[in-house]
């Protein structure tokens, strides 16, 4: 027996709010304590992301798996779909508006939290091919890396290794690996470091379900049966007693 719906839900709309949250407030932060030096802004920004991935994902990953990703979802769904073991599309129904939610008001959060106005909407502009190209290289391997740790049962470093995937994204992608929908609306709502201009946001978004197609075809051509780990995506949940969904 799986955690109750409401229950899973709530937790995937807190995680990825509160993953908004530490990458606008982390940025917010490095941008007023390392004025003028953008290179340790954004180391910075991705200590502070990577680190506090991880932490989300071991709180809150075994009520709903940490899906904290629109497109995580989706390819969990598609992929669980044959074998029966990913989130139902009722799940998906209620995982991917309470992700997008979450993340707007982590951004809001973040906001206030720095003596902001709440929401200030992102004027920096990231619309450029190469960004889009990132952002596909990124969502791919995110997903390529969660089913991979999955389907060879080591989905218990996935904080570990998620975390440390995305801090080393911030650097070997220009885009600075936004790779998720939730995050990137979120990331419209705060004109600071972090930020995305709405006009951006699309297109983003667009390539990183792009890359999360990609990400699912590496996924079937490297482990085919992969599917049916898809209960351990991104790390196992489990019910009130502790059996692993």
């Amino acid at each position: 027996m799986s955690q109750p719906l409401w229950r899973r839900a709530t937790a995937e709309a807190l995680g990825t709010g509160l993953l908004v949250a530490v990458v606008v407030g982390s940025g917010i932060a490095a941008a007023s304590l390392s004025k003028g030096d953008v290179g340790l802004q954004l180391l910075e920004n991705a200590f502070a992301t990577a680190l506090g991935l991880a932490v989300l994902i071991l709180a809150l990953g075994p009520i709903s798996g940490a899906h904290f990703n629109p497109v995580v979802s989706l390819v969990d769904w598609r992929l669980g779909q044959a074998s029966g073991t990913g989130i139902t599309a009722r799940d998906l129904a209620a995982y991917i508006p309470a992700q997008i939610l979450g993340g707007i008001g982590g951004a809001v959060l973040a906001n206030l939290m720095f003596d902001r106005a709440a929401v200030s909407w992102s004027t920096t502009d990231r619309s450029a091919e190469h960004l889009w190209l990132s952002e596909v290289v990124a969502t791919a391997g995110l997903i390529l890396l969660i089913f991979a740790l999955a389907w060879t049962g080591r989905a218990n470093i996935a904080p570990a290794a998620v975390g440390a995937y995305i801090g080393s994204a911030y650097w070997f992608t220009s885009s600075t690996s936004f790779a998720n929908p939730a995050v990137t609306i979120g990331r419209a709502f705060s004109d600071t470091f972090a930020g995305i201009a709405p006009g951006s946001v699309l297109p983003f978004i667009a390539f990183q379900l792009f890359g999360g197609i990609v990400g699912a075809g590496l996924v079937a051509l490297l482990y085919p049966d992969a599917g049916r780990a898809a209960a351990d995506i991104v790390t196992p949940h489990t019910d009130t007693t502790g059996a692993t969904q």
